[in-house]
């Protein structure tokens, strides 16, 4: 999911935005994150049951923003490309630093004897973070250098592949983040052989080999949440899916109506319209990286119960109640440019 997101991602828009990209996909995040978790930790108000590093794995999870489904919905209505791009590549770090946040949380809860500071974690989290980033630019340049070799599109299909995995294996053996290295990787290949490839019928079979691959990938999740998800999920824990619910949409509208002024008073930076802002909001659903996460829960945890049933609920609200919201919204916007 990552590769693919960081491979078809358009890299000339991205660089053009990449502060105010960067800034709502790793700062705002982490405060969203906080703000989510602190919400979901009074609201269930049970520490001994529901202590702060499962709030803090919950926020971190729930994090994750999946705007695929509106990213088609705007293309289709015409949203100007600045605010697909916002969208688009704000959930393609996001999700990157959201996993790796869940890790280094993963470790503390997994490790309750360690004495952990803060200033360990934040450490921790910049070595993971960027020396994950480091490998997949190693990984991306050797494996661009074989992609020039190979003229067959096939060929380079397969190799952009083997270079997803071989970028993962790799950073997750030297202990910094496989999902970093995958996404700086897919970044590199995608923006070289787009533009290597000058016949379209070329880019579009890479293009589509990839579309395939997410597709069957996000039905697997589902389907594995369809398997997982349980009637006693809701009976039981309806009120901390209410709860998180609640805490996403909250720590969402913080992050994205709180940021974008502050990230507009830097020199440079062009004003993000509050119609952007609306659309930045109810555009930032969960969904198959929340997903994978949850399903990834170590059962021996206490609260592993708990955590899941609140990422099920979240998910679905943002699918089936704040996703259709989107088109309605956007008919109602004047776009400017």
């Amino acid at each position: 999911l990552i590769f693919e997101a960081a491979f078809k991602i358009d890299a000339g828009q991205l660089l053009k935005h990449l502060i105010v990209i960067l800034f709502f996909a790793i700062p705002v995040m982490l405060l969203s994150t906080f703000v989510a978790a602190t919400m979901i930790y009074y609201g269930i108000g049970h520490p001994t049951g529901f202590p702060w590093i499962a709030a803090l794995l919950t926020g971190a999870m729930l994090a994750a923003t999946d705007p695929v489904a509106v990213l088609e919905i705007m293309r289709k209505a015409g949203v100007p490309k600045r605010l697909c791009i916002l969208l688009d590549g704000e959930a393609l770090f996001n999700d990157a630093t959201a996993i790796v946040t869940f890790s280094i949380f993963l470790y503390i809860a997994q490790h309750p004897m360690e004495d952990i500071s803060i200033l360990d974690a934040s450490i921790r989290f910049m070595v993971v973070f960027f020396g994950g980033a480091i490998i997949g630019l190693f990984i991306g340049f050797t494996f661009l250098f074989l992609s020039r070799i190979l003229h067959d599109y096939i060929q380079q299909a397969i190799v952009t592949l083997i270079a997803a995995y071989i970028s993962y294996l790799v950073a997750d053996s030297l202990n910094v983040s496989g999902v970093m290295s995958v996404l700086v990787a897919g970044m590199v290949l995608g923006r070289v052989i787009h533009h290597d490839f000058q016949d379209h019928e070329k880019r579009s079979f890479v293009d589509d080999f990839w579309s395939f691959n997410v597709y069957v990938a996000e039905a697997i999740m589902f389907l594995l949440m369809g398997v997982t998800i349980t009637v006693g999920m809701f009976t039981d824990n309806w009120l901390a899916m209410l709860i998180g619910i609640a805490a996403v949409l909250i720590a969402r509208g913080v992050g994205v109506f709180g940021g974008a002024p502050l990230i507009s008073l830097l020199p440079g930076v062009e004003r993000i319209p509050f119609g952007y802002q609306q659309i930045m909001f109810v555009g930032g659903l969960r969904g198959a990286v929340t997903l994978a996460l949850a399903l990834s829960l170590p059962l021996e945890l206490d609260y592993w119960w708990t955590v899941q049933s609140i990422a099920f609920g979240v998910v679905l609200f943002t699918l089936f109640v704040q996703a259709p919201t989107v088109s309605p919204l956007i008919k109602r916007q004047k776009f400017d440019d």
